[in-house]
């Protein structure tokens, strides 16, 4: 009698799991980033010896990926799609006339007990229907290895899928720290999981040149390595008298073929950045004649606090020999890379050597400039020109707007949304990627227990990010990017724990409608897809997980704090006193809670269904009295 009350509310559970409330994803389907439309049915497709792969109208780069597809089938689950005569089918096709419910890079899914079928425009759209099937499948489809005893099935399921924007990009700075060809490479390999069709690869900075440039070899003889340094960024001493240069790298221009071959085949275009004209002392530590001072310097070891960002670290514009060298530059970069933009960066220029330098007055005399932002603008347009004679088209910080901007440059708005809305105003291409919710290189969880950074930028930050300002039009909103700086982050296994879950986030929020995002929704279904990169071996952050501290002085005396966590349905506990807190201390309530007298610190910690999940944090008293003082003071 039990067993069979058992099967009754098992088979209740499972029905129930196939109901839609409020047009949202059921709970046993969890695809990131979630789809336009997408409607189940009962039954499933199984995965057996008998499914035959039909191709129709594909070409030669998807017909690589399918190849991809079915050997990760093969070697996760031991299935080969090799029948030539099985009645179950997998079938993926073109259309010659363009499906317009679809746009360029959507697809259409629809999966019986018999047919899985997936069309599309284009063979990006495929590609990227392919990775909804991966979705589809169980968790263990991650893996690299031989997974049995698991039952391979996909839902029968339809879907109509196409994204919102058409730039879903990832920044990777590669020269705070240097990464290898292969670890790029999988980080291709962990973005396009997740639909993103831009990799900003950011080759230049004041610590590291890392791109051949064969008419200028001493730039990766001199500039792609820095004096090793070890420690807390912000610490670091500058090069020793005769030390010498050890840390870095630099890819050569056959690397940088193979990697953006390696992209384009994972439908991935690469957008390279080289900054100027701050942001160069990799550069200036070459040529020192390219800075107003024209004083030698080695390159940075790293930056130094307080450093106020006046280092002599921008490139002189009234240099004829800086464009010289930059038309050198950008011309080989214009072969290599087929993206029609190139990133000039234009970011944090200091300008106070330009204001000392005499060859910039005269200069700024003789075109008329009221200031020194005019000088910049300058500089700025003669690089439009300069990419116009390769070409192709300029990508650059916010800051170039100072000034005035060229008709043709497009802006990345990085230091908030404004920068992007007087662009947009001025009729210029915008891609939104601005720092409180895109850098993920910050803070995203208390600091007490997340690695040291500035900032913060939590997952629901991410979620909530929306890339189209009020009364901008959508149309010259070309879509947002995620930005990894790299100052503190030093090897690929940190890197994976900053990018991820944000980066998971921030792909629903380019790719899916805006009105289909609803926290609670993503939540269930990014908790199942913490399962895929544990199958994976992906590193990745359960910040999310950990209890969030309030902390208000309501009557400017007493302090009081609230307790919350990101994900929800999480329980805290919390002790004042001195040991490890766990469940059988008190529970918090969500009423505000003040310090008892004589305690000087509290402890909290999550659970989840009477386990612990998250962190325990321990925080003074006196560290959240401070905390209460900031204008953002939710840690």
């Amino acid at each position: 009698m039990k067993q069979f009350i058992r099967k009754i509310i098992i088979l209740f559970l499972n029905t129930s799991f196939i109901i839609v409330a409020r047009g949202q994803v059921e709970q046993n389907i969890n695809i990131i980033p979630i789809p336009v439309s997408l409607h189940e049915q009962p039954g499933e497709f199984i995965l057996d010896q008998s499914v035959h792969i039909d191709l129709i109208n594909i070409d030669e780069k998807l017909s690589d990926r399918i190849n991809w597809f079915s050997q990760k089938i093969a070697t996760v689950t031991g299935i080969a799609f090799n029948s030539t005569t099985g009645i179950k089918k997998i079938r993926i096709s073109i259309n010659k006339t363009p499906d317009t419910n679809l746009r360029t890079e959507g697809y259409h899914l629809k999966i019986t007990s018999q047919l899985v079928e997936l069309t599309s425009n284009t063979s990006a759209g495929a590609y990227y229907g392919l990775q909804t099937l991966l979705q589809l499948l169980p968790a263990n489809i991650e893996s690299s290895t031989l997974q049995p005893r698991i039952k391979w099935s996909l839902p029968t399921v339809e879907i109509t899928d196409y994204p919102r924007f058409s730039w879903r990009g990832l920044m990777l700075d590669v020269s705070r720290h240097f990464f290898t060809k292969e670890e790029v490479k999988k980080f291709i390999d962990e973005m396009v999981k997740y639909k993103y069709n831009t990799l900003h690869w950011h080759l230049t900075d004041d610590q590291g040149w890392r791109i051949e440039i064969k008419k200028l070899p001493e730039l990766t003889q001199n500039g792609a390595f820095r004096v090793k340094r070890t420690g807390q960024w912000g610490t670091f001493l500058p090069a020793l008298a005769n030390e010498k240069a050890t840390d870095g790298g630099y890819y050569n221009q056959d690397d940088i073929k193979e990697i953006i071959q390696y992209a384009a085949n994972r439908y991935v275009t690469i957008l390279p950045e080289v900054d100027v004209p701050g942001h160069s002392q990799s550069l200036i530590s070459t040529f020192p004649s390219l800075s107003s001072t024209r004083l030698p310097y080695s390159v940075q070891a790293g930056w130094r606090e307080n450093s106020d960002n006046r280092d002599d670290n921008s490139l002189d514009p009234s240099n004829e020999e800086v464009y010289e060298k930059l038309d050198i530059i950008f011309g080989e970069i214009a072969k290599l890379f087929p993206n029609p933009y190139i990133h000039i960066g234009g970011d944090e220029a200091f300008k106070g050597f330009w204001q000392a330098n005499p060859r910039c007055k005269t200069l700024m005399a003789k075109k008329h400039m009221k200031n020194v932002e005019e000088l910049q603008s300058y500089f700025i347009k003669r690089l439009v020109t300069i990419l116009q004679s390769k070409g192709k088209k300029l990508i650059g910080w916010d800051e170039i707007l100072q000034g005035g901007l060229a008709p043709e440059a497009t802006v990345m708005s990085w230091r908030g949304m404004e920068g992007g809305i007087q662009a947009a105003k001025m009729n210029h291409e915008v891609i939104m990627t601005p720092w409180d919710y895109v850098y993920l290189d910050l803070y995203q969880g208390d600091p007490r227990v997340e690695p040291n950074t500035y900032g913060m930028c939590r997952l629901t930050d991410s979620y909530h990010f929306e890339p189209v300002p009020i009364g901008i039009s959508e149309k010259l909103i070309l879509g947002g990017q995620a930005n990894v700086w790299t100052e503190q982050i030093s090897n690929f296994r940190h890197l994976e724990y900053m990018v991820w879950p944000r980066g998971i986030a921030l792909s629903e929020v380019y790719w899916s409608p805006k009105n289909k995002k609803q926290w609670p929704d993503f939540f269930n279904r990014l908790e199942n897809n913490f399962n895929r990169l544990d199958a994976a071996g992906i590193n990745y952050a359960k910040s999310c997980y950990d209890v969030i501290f309030q902390p208000s002085q309501p009557n400017g005396l007493d302090l009081v704090v609230k307790l919350t966590a990101e994900a929800p349905g999480l329980d805290i506990y919390y002790t004042f006193e001195n040991c490890n807190v766990d469940d059988h201390f008190t529970k918090y309530t969500g009423s505000p809670i003040s310090f008892p007298f004589g305690a000087t610190e509290i402890r909290a910690i999550t659970y989840k269904q009477g386990k612990p999940i998250g962190k325990q944090i321990i925080v003074s008293k006196e560290e959240l009295a401070e905390r209460s003082k900031e204008e953002h003071h939710v840690y």
